[in-house]
Order: structure tokens, then C-alpha cells, then sequence
């Protein structure tokens, strides 16, 4: 992913590619939401920065769509 402008990056992925991610990340926040309740997560930072990622792709997949 591009440092400088991550979400150009999105939007040169299709839908089914977003669709895929979204659901990834979805997952993973998931896991490290629970993780975090048990104590488990040692870098606390992965839990912000995958929301943030999660939503860039969902605006990205609802720009695309908005198309």
C-alpha cells in the first residue's frame, strides 16, 4: 500500500477484491477485539491502525459502488 495515499491504492482494486479485504480485516478486528478483553494483544496499535484500514476500504468499496 502507498504510504503517501493509501486509499488510491484501494480504488485501482475491483469490487470483489474490496469486498474480500473488508471481510479480512473485518475478521481480524474481530479477533483482536477479543484478544484485547483477554489480555492477549501485545501491540494495541494493530487494533487502531486495522479499524482505520477497514474503514478506508469501506469507503472506498461504497465510492466505487456509488459509481
Amino acid at each position: 500500500m502507498n504510504k503517501k495515499n493509501p486509499y488510491s491504492d484501494l480504488l485501482a482494486k475491483s469490487l470483489d477484491e474490496l469486498a474480500q479485504l473488508e471481510a479480512e480485516l473485518a475478521a481480524k478486528r474481530f479477533t483482536l477485539r477479543f484478544q484485547h478483553a483477554v489480555g492477549q494483544v501485545e501491540n494495541t496499535a494493530e487494533i487502531r491502525k486495522t479499524r482505520r484500514e477497514l474503514a478506508r476500504v469501506k469507503t472506498a468499496l461504497r465510492h466505487k459502488l456509488a459509481q
